[in-house]
């Protein structure tokens, strides 16, 4: 499966390109808090995975690795030879499939609250069967809890983009995670590379997920943000865009062209 998956492009025309990749359970939404920062200095190409936000249920099974051939393929439908990426939990294990695929095409790369590894397999084709079997409520009962640390009082646009998700493009999104594994390769990432933690990050904790990418990646920065759980960018947003901005600043100035 890589057919260009459902996007919106914002921002000016001819600027450097950043996509930006969501997690399991939300939509190109998820980004909003950083768009109107990154849409100054930037051209922005946000996607949705499939079944969730506005793109439709997937066809049969897929890969993390297909969905990085879904960004391939939107980029050269676009036109564009070469653009940045950042990504949250799974978007971020599809920046990291795309930079291992297609090195000559990723300018630089931000991993935020995600992973080389997303623990054990046979935890999450057991949620892929939960979710088939009962549909995604269970999983949005306790999203916010799974998200956010519990001072965070803004969790339910985000759980509501959870609840919209078709429960088969749920399930396959948790089967892709499940056979994801980037640990062996890290080391092959060309890409200049910021890794953004959540200090409260429960899914994807710094210490065993952040650390061994900015660990494994040659010459990555690591970025640990207080006061912030599995979706660091939408709880502390001016942190996460902050950090973002910075390294954009440093690594992807140029043409997308």
């Amino acid at each position: 499966m890589s057919a260009a998956p459902h996007h919106r492009l914002d921002g000016p025309d001819g600027a450097p390109l950043v996509v930006l990749g969501p997690s399991l359970g939300t939509s190109m939404d998820l980004w909003l808090p950083q768009l109107p920062a990154l849409t100054r200095a930037w051209r922005v190409l946000r996607y949705d995975l499939p079944g969730h936000g506005g793109a439709p249920a997937p066809a049969g099974p897929f890969t993390v690795d297909d969905l990085a051939g879904g960004v391939l393929a939107l980029l050269d439908g676009l036109g564009v030879e070469r653009a940045a990426y950042a990504g949250v939990s799974l978007g971020g294990a599809v920046g990291t499939a795309l930079a291992l695929r297609a090195p000559e095409r990723v300018a630089s790369l931000v991993l935020c609250c995600t992973s080389p590894r997303f623990g054990d397999p046979r935890f999450w084709r057991e949620r892929a069967a939960l979710v088939r079997r009962e549909g995604v409520g269970p999983v949005a009962d306790s999203a916010a809890e799974r998200w956010f640390t519990p001072s965070f009082t803004g969790a339910d646009p985000y759980v509501a983009m959870l609840r919209a998700t078709d429960a088969e493009g749920y399930a396959g999104c948790c089967e892709a995670l499940a056979a994801f594994d980037a640990t062996a390769r890290l080391a092959e990432i060309r890409a200049p590379a910021l890794v953004v933690a959540g200090a409260q990050d429960g899914p994807t904790p710094p210490r065993g997920h952040a650390d061994r990418l900015a660990a494994g990646i040659p010459g990555a920065r690591l970025a640990v943000v207080e006061g912030a759980g599995h979706l660091a960018n939408a709880e502390r947003p001016a942190e996460v865009t902050e950090a973002i901005t910075a390294h954009l600043d440093r690594t992807w100035r140029g043409t997308g062209r």
